[in-house]
């Protein structure tokens, strides 16, 4: 296949996509099936985060766990509920420098420790303070695995696939928030302190498998190519992107991208340590973007319904337990349908369409809970309270749309290689403190004011879907490291012309391997 052929007059994303063999695809290739399942491996790091979200809300419906901890309230329920945040924020000085300098793979090994050992302190704490303790080690250990774990994905990834799979990372959260949901309706009903315990306990799953399993992961190829081990760079894209054929088109043209990206980023002085991330125009548009979405995400009404669902159901006279679980569980599973189906769509639909979308639809739904919230609590209507919960629904699948499979993959690939760990830091940072200021403010708000809370969400979603119609950028349909670029202006034209230039060179490198049986120019 003459690679220059292709590219030649195109973009390189067209020139790329005629570069994929259409007869592999992830269902019929043995080596794909491989990376996609260690990719799945990774992908659970979320489920630790949505099992803590949905673990917290069951147990404040727990009268077992409320009389271990002589039932908290006011700040000491913000402080359990923002401790594994606290925690996270002090583990975040560290996360990208362990993703820099000593690779993803073993920063994902180094977080799932401490998350083995906090979910061990949490199993076995024999007072509110021990509790905490554990809290803040999950919390700290997930900061570490969370910055490595999607860079992995995003950039190991079979290129037709990178968007869906990385898409799927949060979107997983909710696996942890199923397990921990029904686990909790279940042992519920174990009339002793086990009750709560067992959940404890099943949180350490994801962090005990990482523990094991993550050496056999790939390491990213661009991590390779950065500290100048190109030969398995090379060697970790053929193996999994083209059946070990070193001289594939797709790899040869993925290879050079790579290296011709990392290059110019090392280049650029502009592009290097903290300041870069507000050195230029481009710099700068993206920290607004990523640290924008980072606090939607949280400050879109869903806070009050992931940590404080109990608190929403008695305000609408909802207070039997078993009910209580049963809607977050079933809440659970409805949000990972809505958000692994947004995941598939995000080439098809475009990021933009559905970030739009998602942020519309909440306006509307929180608006109307606002509305029904306010009639039982103004009237005492049973179908109002009903139909709150008919909205906290309605809410979560255009939430679903975008606020969870979009936040980690938009902020990803717009991000180029040099910035990645430290701009997805930020991210997480924002994320953070948001929820920090979520699980302090929402119980005292609810405590004091109930439904009237509402409305400052109501007045926030109406102002995010008006910032996201101005600032979101599509990208869809476009190369890693191209949506990464697109920012830059003169850069994107600059890697334009590198693309063709380093197909050119996969095309000589490809010929010269038919006639000498060997590859040259890969560094060792």
């Amino acid at each position: 296949m003459a690679v220059g052929a292709v590219i030649t007059g195109s973009s390189p994303h067209e020139g790329f996509m005629h570069l994929v063999d259409p007869n592999r695809k992830w269902y019929n290739n043995r080596r794909i099936i491989i990376l996609n399942a260690w990719l799945v491996l990774l992908l659970i790091t979320a489920s630790t985060n949505g099992f803590d979200g949905s673990l917290m809300n069951s147990l404040q419906s727990m009268d077992q766990w409320e009389n271990f901890f002589n039932t908290p309230q006011g700040g000491t329920l913000g402080l359990l509920n923002a401790i594994q945040n606290i925690g996270s924020l002090a583990g975040y000085p560290f996360a990208p420098y362990l993703s820099d300098g000593i690779g993803r793979r073993p920063s994902i090994w180094i977080g799932a420790v401490f998350m083995i050992a906090g979910s061990a302190l949490q199993t076995a704490c024999q007072n509110i303070h021990q509790f905490i303790g554990a809290r803040f080690l999950i919390g700290f250990g997930l900061s570490i695995a969370s910055n490595a774990a999607p860079m992995l994905v995003t950039e190991v990834s079979y290129p037709v696939y990178r968007p869906q799979l990385s898409s799927l990372y949060n979107t997983l959260w909710y696996s942890g928030n199923i397990i921990a949901s029904w686990s909790s309706f279940g042992t519920a009903r174990i009339n002793n302190e086990w009750s709560w315990r067992i959940p404890s306990v099943l949180q350490a799953i994801p962090s005990v498998l990482q523990f094991f399993l993550v050496w056999f992961v790939p390491e990213s190829p661009r991590y390779l190519v950065s500290k100048g081990k190109e030969a398995k760079a090379l060697h970790t894209l053929a193996y999994y992107h083209a059946d070990g054929d070193e001289t594939d088109p797709l790899v040869l043209y993925e290879f050079e991208e790579i290296k011709t990206a990392i290059r110019m980023e090392q280049e650029a002085k502009k592009n290097v340590g903290w300041k870069a991330l507000v050195a230029t125009r481009g710099n700068r548009k993206r920290m607004v973007i990523i640290i924008a979405i980072g606090w939607f995400s949280q400050w879109s009404g869903n806070g009050l319904v992931s940590y404080y669902l109990t608190k929403v159901f008695d305000t609408i006279g909802i207070t039997d337990t078993d009910i209580q679980l049963l809607i977050t569980g079933i809440l659970a599973i409805w949000n990972l349908c809505w958000a692994v189906f947004a995941s598939f769509q995000v080439d098809r639909w475009g990021r933009r369409f559905l970030f739009l979308t998602s942020a519309a639809g909440m306006t509307l739904f929180f608006t109307l809970q606002t509305i029904c919230s306010a009639q039982y609590a103004i009237h005492g209507t049973p179908s109002a309270a009903h139909a709150v919960i008919a909205f906290i629904f309605l809410f979560y699948a255009f939430y679903d749309l975008a606020f969870t499979p979009l936040i980690v993959s938009y902020t990803l690939e717009i991000l180029p290689y040099s910035l990645r760990a430290k701009g997805f830091n930020v991210f997480n940072f924002t994320i953070s403190i948001a929820l920090i200021f979520n699980q302090y403010v929402n119980p005292i708000a609810l405590k004091n004011i109930g439904w009237k809370y509402y409305i400052v969400y109501c007045c926030w979603l109406a102002f995010e879907t008006v910032f996201l119609y101005f600032f979101v950028v599509e990208t869809k349909n476009r190369t890693l490291e191209e949506t990464a670029a697109l920012f830059d202006g003169e850069d994107l034209e600059k890697l334009h012309e590198a693309a063709r230039a380093a197909a050119a060179a996969a095309e000589v490198r490809h010929e010269d391997y038919d006639e000498k049986g060997s590859d040259p120019g890969i560094k060792a």
